[in-house]
């Protein structure tokens, strides 16, 4: 690569194979491409996993036993041994010059051969003492060369490949020493590095590789993580603007005598939370685009409310809303639910004889009948009702509306972006409807700034004044669970109801789980043999889900025993109780929804747990639920327990995967790269005063992962 050359950037390193670096023959480069490294730059992006400070290492002699560490030694002698049937025993034994370290491996007699005198190991496990000797059984081994006194990154190990840090290190190394005389391309405007104290690029993958100092590591890896979330980040920007600019908006008139009878009617004061989401959302209806609006919040945190507020503002100028939920039976609540907080709420009409008409709300749903839904369709038309709530069905190419004006989608989780665009597509030929999502599932801003890039958001962090908190509990043996059913027994004898939930449907043999099916039964003829209980699953039927749901929401069901079809959008206030089996097999976002089926009238309310987890993180999920009902604070302990995984799921595709960024320990960086990308994007919509930049996204996240970060 002879210098004078124009500096590399991340395509030319995509290009050039790693075959061409000295020592990848055939059976090298098969174990990179194991690893999913072909090119040069998938091998400057395989980072560290981390790194050894040999400028002040532990020695061996400073291990106690159950001490977990990663420590040097020298290789004095290692042997192999039979032991009954046909298991070996091989010993090896290391030492840094003072103190000796005993490694035993049991059924790997290639360790004799791979770990012979004289070479030089890092080995990582935990520290035990057998026969006052210290050793360690089955550690981590990998071979790292001479590497006295410096800082040494130890790479991720895979069984598979077969590669050790010392391989990838020395690929690494070649690779630096001959991409160096020409230099790294630095797309990131020096303005922004200035701005940040970034270190250039070249420094960078320089420093994250081979690092001086600890301090050389830690500046390589700000810059270089801010990069991996400033590309997401330009990408998600730059797909929201030209949807807006593509799309013309309604300008709305927020200030109007329909919301403010609205908000007046209500028998308790807006929370400081749903005034400051009104506002923001406002601050988009106002404006000549169309909205894309996230509003998240907890479960009973009053975002139906808000929603409603939305679609009011729209009816006031004229136009009509939509609102739009997953399920029938959820749309059906909704219905029931906004037409109790609308009440009798009139139209300010200066057309009619008394300056008023009344509002109209429609359900639309497969459920209505033939003659009800041409009805309703015709008056759609002819725009005689104002908000209409429904299903999907809201997006057959039957409905057709006068003039909508604004969009609600409930469990945004549930809809893509296809149906968000049908949805738009309803509005006149010139002006596109605002769009308003919501999910009670709260996840930190930080992971909805990239998981829901295209879309703003609004947090709901407070629940309105009145709510009764539910206190939950965890049963972690049978005296537990049987104090867990004399509870269930009193609620009910207290006139108030429960719910059993359990994991699976019916008994499965790899799972040591309760199905709902047995539960029902065996509940039926012990604990709660002399209640009503009700049984309800994903394998019933439409007709019977709705009688055993009716059953249950009319009170003529005691106890309800049900899956996870309960999660979303079954409402019963005088449901007080909430039974969850086996929860240690649950997730933390999918407890505190199930959780969140209570508490939702005036009785006080209370969460039982049963489970005896098995694992840390299991326990650790439990104690969780049990310290907290803050949904956003559970999000947080979520990240942290379960990594990015939990809230990017199938978005960590293909090249835009995150490989240094975390959205837990960087949450400072999503933001400022939100930021900056907005000044760059806003300035430079198509990216042409940045060429550098935009080859990166163009390489990074083409078409198919930029499309995939969009999904909802």
């Amino acid at each position: 690569m002879p210098a004078g050359d124009p500096p590399l950037t991340l395509r030319d390193l995509e290009a050039i194979p790693v075959s061409r670096l000295r020592g990848v023959g055939e059976k090298k480069g098969a174990a990179l491409a194991s690893a999913e490294i072909a090119s040069v730059l998938d091998l400057l992006t395989h980072y560290p996993r981390r790194y050894l400070d040999r400028t002040r290492e532990a020695s061996i002699g400073e291990l106690g036993a159950g001490d977990e560490a990663t420590v040097f030694g020298e290789v004095h002698r290692s042997s192999t041994r039979q032991l009954n049937g046909r298991r070996t025993l091989t010993t090896v034994i290391i030492g840094d010059g003072g103190n000796q370290l005993t490694l035993t491996f049991f059924n790997q007699r290639w360790r004799e051969k791979q770990l012979t005198p004289g070479m030089t190991v890092i080995v990582h496990g935990t520290c035990e003492i057998y026969r006052g000797q210290r050793q360690m059984t089955g550690p981590v081994v990998d071979l790292a060369g001479d590497q006295t006194g410096r800082i040494v990154p130890v790479y991720p190990q895979s069984e598979k490949s077969g590669l050790l840090t010392r391989d990838i290190a020395a690929f690494v190394e070649e690779a630096l020493a001959r991409c160096l005389p020409r230099g790294f391309d630095d797309p990131l405007p020096a303005d922004v590095r200035k701005r940040f104290g970034f270190v250039a690029r070249a420094d960078a993958v320089c420093g994250i590789h081979q690092p001086e100092t600890l301090t050389d590591r830690d500046e390589a890896r700000r810059r270089l993580v801010f990069d991996e979330l400033l590309r997401v980040q330009l990408e998600l920007v730059r797909r929201k603007r030209r949807i807006e600019r593509a799309t013309a908006g309604i300008v709305h008139g927020t200030a109007g005598e329909l919301t403010e009878r609205f908000v007046e009617r209500l028998p308790f004061p807006l929370t400081n939370a749903q005034r400051r989401a009104i506002d923001e959302i406002n601050s988009d209806l106002v404006l000549g685009r169309p909205m894309h609006r996230l509003l998240q919040g907890d479960v009973g945190s009053g975002k139906t409310l808000v929603a409603v507020h939305t679609l009011l503002v729209a009816v006031q100028g004229g136009y009509q809303g939509a609102f739009m939920a997953p399920t029938e039976v959820l749309a059906e609540q909704h219905h029931a639910g906004v037409t109790a907080m609308l009440g009798d709420l009139s139209v300010p009409d200066p057309t009619t004889l008394m300056g008023d008409r009344p509002l109209r709300i429609e359900l639309l749903t497969n459920r209505v009948g033939v003659a009800e839904r041409r009805t309703i369709l015709a008056d759609l038309v002819k725009g005689k009702v104002d908000i209409v709530i429904g299903t999907h069905a809201l997006i057959q190419d039957k409905v057709e509306y006068a003039a909508l004006g604004a969009v609600v989608i409930d469990e945004q989780h549930r809809f893509g972006v296809e149906q968000r665009a049908a949805l738009r597509d309803k509005g006149d030929a010139i002006a596109a409807p605002d769009v308003l999502v919501m999910t009670a599932t709260p996840i930190p801003r930080t992971a909805a700034m990239t998981v829901y890039g295209d879309l703003d958001v609004s947090i709901l962090d407070e629940l309105p004044p009145g709510r009764t908190p539910i206190v939950t509990e965890w049963a972690r043996d049978d005296a537990g669970e049987q104090a867990v059913w004399s509870a269930v027994r009193a609620a009910v004898a207290d006139g108030r109801q429960a719910y059993v939930v359990c994991p699976l449907i019916d008994e499965s043999e790899s799972l040591e789980v309760r199905s709902a099916e047995d539960t029902y039964r065996a509940l039926q003829a012990t604990e709660l043999a002399d209640l009503r209980v009700g049984l309800l699953h994903g394998r019933v039927t439409s007709a019977e889900k709705d009688e055993v749901m009716g059953s249950f929401r009319q009170g003529e069901t005691d106890v309800l025993v049900a899956t996870t079809v309960i999660e979303v959008g079954v409402d019963v206030a005088n449901a007080t109780v909430m039974v969850i089996l086996d929860a240690d097999r649950f997730g933390i976002a999918q407890l505190h929804q199930l959780r969140g089926r209570v508490g939702r009238g005036e009785h006080a309310s209370r969460c039982f747990l049963v489970g005896d987890p098995t694992t840390t993180d299991g326990a650790a999920r439990l104690e969780a639920l049990v310290a907290s009902t803050d949904g956003f604070e559970l999000a947080e302990i979520d990240l942290e327990l379960r990594g990015e995984g939990t809230i990017m799921g199938d978005r960590q595709k293909g090249r835009n995967d995150l490989k240094l960024a975390s959205l837990r320990r960087d949450r400072e960086w999503v933001t400022a790269a939100r930021e900056i990308a907005i000044e760059i994007i806003d300035a430079d919509e198509e990216l042409d005063d940045h060429p550098g930049l935009a080859d990166e996204l163009d390489l990074l996240l083409g078409d198919d992962d930029a499309d995939y970060l969009l999904k909802d």
